[in-house]
């Protein structure tokens, strides 16, 4: 097979450093923002998917030494992957070829609105002073949990287009990150100790569900909520991988930074190396 051949010329360098000819693994790089990176710079000419060159498909396309498509778009659903965003921004699918060896997910996020949800948390004084987002979003039923559930198929059925597309190719699906730690840090960031558990463990249940479609197809999971556990909104701006409502570093609210984007981009890297080695 073609990947076997080019992954015989991989060679593991010091500091666990990998390298490759620049044509052995053609990589694609599907999803939002999460994957994109609005406004570490640099930031792609072609403004409105607001995409960085320091990603973490970036990162882990210089890890493998391999040759990236990168098609990652802000504010991108899983229909964008099939349609086109904003009228004119090509559909993610139309990336991958039957010789791709290598495709990373990350989407969900925007199908499920929690960015939107996320900021609806927000208290800018201690309890009793707000309500609680938590008790508005699972009054009569949790809305996110049932919107995650929707979704779940839905995401299946591209996991499937894109097998269909790249039959050859290793499937990379990534989870979110740990954006706050348990118990928040208000007024750090200001959101209540149980709105912010709340807000955390809907976006572990939609990670959770993208590894549970990935699981059935024989998909990867990359679980980048363990690699950023410690570096969340809540750590000293230095160990901060992921932002919270005002960055501390270039990089959108409520999302990761150059820093994350290194940590979670070799860990893709690492895990598509295994994955392309074993088959598995």
């Amino acid at each position: 097979m073609r990947i076997l051949a080019g992954l015989a010329m991989i060679t593991v360098l010091v500091a666990g450093t990998t390298t490759a000819q620049a044509s052995t693994i053609e990589y694609v790089a599907l999803g939002d923002s999460a994957a994109a990176g609005p406004l570490i710079p640099n930031q792609d000419p072609a403004l409105w998917c607001l995409r960085s060159d320091r990603n973490y498909p970036q990162v882990a396309a210089k890890f493998l030494g391999a040759r990236l498509v990168d098609v990652t778009c802000s504010g991108a659903t899983t229909d964008d992957f099939g349609g086109r965003q904003f009228g004119f921004v090509a559909p993610q699918y139309d990336a991958l070829k039957k010789t791709t060896d290598l495709v990373s997910i990350t989407i969900g996020g925007n199908d499920v609105g929690l960015v939107q949800t996320a900021l609806s948390c927000l208290n800018l004084f201690p309890e009793p002073f707000g309500v609680s987002c938590k008790d508005r979003l699972t009054a009569g039923g949790d809305k996110v949990a049932a919107d995650i559930a929707k979704w779940a198929p839905e995401f299946g059925a591209a996991l499937d287009e894109v097998k269909r597309r790249a039959p050859n190719a290793k499937i990379l699906v990534t989870g979110y990150g740990t954006y706050i730690r348990p118990g928040g840090c208000h007024p750090v960031q200001p959101i209540w100790g149980r709105d912010a558990d709340y807000i955390q463990g809907s976006v572990n249940l939609l990670s959770a569900t993208a590894k549970a479609e990935a699981t059935k197809r024989g998909a990867a999971y990359v679980d980048l909520a363990a690699v950023s556990v410690g570096h969340d909104a809540c750590a000293a701006p230095s160990e901060r991988y992921l932002e919270g409502l005002i960055p501390t570093t270039i990089a959108a609210p409520l999302h990761p930074n150059a820093a994350g984007m290194k940590a979670f981009g070799l860990t893709v890297g690492r895990a598509a190396l295994q994955g392309l080695r074993t088959g598995a």
